[in-house]
């Protein structure tokens, strides 16, 4: 893959870093500054910038589930007005992640057509692999935070005090038991589908795939038995594994040679993977045409870049999982006179 080599962009696979003995490797991300409601220091320390309407925007593509983990929780927490959004076309070539059209990157910066502009904005001598999604700093003209998993749980609680929104998808009581799934969930699970898609042995491959069809298949057992991933409540572990699976289906199990079962195959699997997408400001995070031309256009996976017809899916049919107790979201009752927050505490 292209990547940024002491600020400047050099085409080519020159991402050999992320290729060990054949299996592929996730490089780690850079920027890990917070934001918090007055500016303080992040819950490991990290620096801090206060929340403020208007001043921060998502650099996000529709094709990748590590920026659709932001683009549903900006959603969830009713940030549209104050954190704004920009897309990036899907199919990821030469040229990196590309803007349709010049967006703006706010005054220091101006006008950026590509993505890795603000990388060297942020960093003049950035080396290293240029992704999504950037929480970006308008004002500063800088990245903030490049690491979605950061990104979600600074937009989980930092602007609260702006919106009146006290969802929590990451409560306190909780969070040992997310923790507790998050971890084999992302190894097995959401980088799993990529160690088998970009294998080069078959040695890694079928470790790989292995391994993503056994994290599944105790998911399912899971699931059949919890309404959520951390029992009757809806967190962040839930949108975490969300946007792996709503993706399988349509992408992985074709181009990543992700086909030993489909998501459609697992009974509840497939009525969970409905129920969220059916949960308010989700679906309209989901963009399958973007998903399908974009992970078909990877050139070294699949040469002619031929997207296919099919499969044929409908995540609006009804699902199953009101039989099983579930509670909506912690810190619903709060919202209660706000009509999304409410739905989303009745359940989908």
């Amino acid at each position: 893959m292209p990547q940024l080599v002491d600020g400047k962009w050099v085409k080519g696979d020159v991402a050999a870093s992320e290729m060990k003995g054949g299996a592929f490797f996730r490089e780690p991300t850079r920027f890990h500054s917070w934001i918090t409601a007055d500016g303080g220091p992040g819950p490991q320390g990290q620096p801090g910038l206060p929340a403020e309407a208007g001043r921060f925007r998502l650099f996000v593509s529709y094709l990748c589930p590590w920026a659709s983990r932001t683009i549903a929780f900006r959603n969830l927490k009713g940030l549209q007005d104050v954190i704004g959004l920009t897309v990036s076309d899907p199919l990821l070539g030469e040229d990196g992640w590309v803007y349709d059209e010049p967006v703006d990157a706010g005054g220091r910066v101006g006008l950026i057509r590509y993505h890795h502009e603000l990388y060297t904005a942020s960093d003049g001598h950035y080396t290293g692999k240029v992704s999504v999604p950037v929480l970006w700093d308008m004002k500063e003209g800088r990245i903030v935070n490049n690491e979605s998993a950061d990104i979600i749980r600074i937009l989980n609680s930092a602007f609260d005090d702006l919106t009146g929104n006290r969802l929590d998808f990451y409560p306190q009581a909780l969070r040992a038991e997310i923790d507790h799934w998050n971890d084999p969930i992302y190894e097995r699970v959401n980088n799993g589908v990529y160690r088998a898609g970009f294998a080069k042995s078959q040695s890694a491959y079928d470790e790989a795939v292995t391994s993503l069809f056994g994290m599944l298949d105790e998911l399912e057992r899971h699931l059949a038995a919890n309404r959520y991933i951390a029992g009757e409540y809806l967190t962040e572990a839930d949108i975490r594994l969300f946007v792996t699976l709503i993706r399988f289906d349509a992408a992985y199990h074709g181009v990543f040679k992700c086909n030993l079962r489909r998501i459609e195959d697992y009974p509840a699997l497939s009525n969970y993977l409905r129920e969220i997408y059916q949960w308010p400001g989700i679906a309209e995070t989901v963009r399958i045409d973007h998903i399908k031309r974009g992970y078909y256009g990877i050139a070294h996976v699949n040469p002619t870049r031929i997207v296919p017809v099919g499969p044929m899916l409908d995540f609006t049919r009804p699902h199953d999982r009101h039989s099983l107790p579930g509670r909506g979201v912690v810190g619903a009752e709060a919202n209660s006179a706000d009509l999304l927050s409410k739905q989303i505490f009745e359940g989908a």
